[in-house]
């Protein structure tokens, strides 16, 4: 089995679980958001422990690396559920998967090598369609929404996981059970913020299986298949597979929601997948 098809499994394996992410997010957006990233970053780190116990080089990472995924972890996670509590979830979450767009516009800034090409451009101004559709759709829609100040930081969440993702490519290498060490770091600054920002709160059992199942699946073993995808294959043709994501993921998301399915969202829906689509032309560079 060739590199390239190895990391299309690893990227496929993470894209069916970040899938359920919105969902679960929204199921659980009464638990404060730090404590939600935090808990749940945390259970995502325990696969790697194991490992780390009989090889404890594999943490040993330089300092800018682990700022790097603390970046990514943190920050994408932290913005994304916040956004999906303020804003028309449906909605916000299409903006939110702008991310695979940002891979494939962004490589040629981040990976010595790349070009941009017109079809970038054009990737791009398709996607940024896309989501105008969708904020506007909610505006005009059922859905309660508006403009809301969470469709900026669903798109914060998409930039960062973005660059994020395209930046492991530039930090020393590092191996992939290091992916747990931020995860560990990620969930204990989100838990120490809950500490000094947020009320205290009680979980219920339905919340702690929702957080097991969130930090094992979406924050845990998805992330290290996709750093396996992003060592063995191109950024931009994986980011073009994640837009398989947002599909899945706003049908779950409007299940969940209750949403009726409406024009905004297929259009919005269309548009996003299609900027993808478009995207493939660049992979040749």
């Amino acid at each position: 089995m060739s590199d390239s098809t190895r990391a299309n499994l690893h990227a496929l394996g993470a894209i069916l679980l970040w899938a359920i992410l919105a969902s679960l997010g929204v199921s659980l957006r009464h638990v404060p958001p730090f404590l939600l990233t935090g808990l749940a970053l945390l259970i995502g780190s325990l696969p790697s422990w194991p490992l780390v116990a009989r090889a404890p080089r594999l943490w040993a990472i330089a300092p800018g690396t682990l700022a790097v995924g603390v970046y990514g972890l943190f920050g994408f996670h932290f913005l994304l559920f916040m956004a999906l509590r303020i804003a028309p979830p449906v909605e916000a979450n299409l903006v939110n998967y702008l991310w695979p767009l940002f891979i494939v516009v962004l490589a040629p800034l981040f990976l010595p090598g790349l070009r941009l090409r017109w079809v970038h451009v054009a990737a791009a101004l398709l996607g940024f369609a896309g989501a105008a559709v969708a904020i506007l759709g909610a505006r005009q829609g059922d859905s309660g929404g508006g403009w809301s100040w969470g469709y900026l930081l669903a798109l914060g969440s998409a930039f960062i996981w973005a660059s994020y993702s395209l930046m492991t490519r530039r930090v020393a290498a590092f191996p992939t059970a290091a992916v747990g060490l931020f995860g560990l770091i990620s969930g204990l600054l989100s838990l120490l913020c809950h500490a000094l920002l947020e009320p205290a709160v009680t979980l219920a059992a339905r919340d702690w299986l929702l957080l097991g199942v969130m930090g094992l699946g979406p924050l845990g073993a998805a992330f290290y298949l996709w750093d396996r995808a992003l060592k063995l294959g191109d950024a931009r043709h994986i980011g073009i597979l994640s837009y398989l994501t947002p599909l899945l993921s706003t049908l779950l998301l409007m299940g969940v929601s209750g949403r009726a399915p409406s024009w905004s969202i297929g259009l919005a829906a269309a548009l996003i997948i299609g900027a993808a689509l478009l995207g493939t032309r660049s992979r040749a560079d």
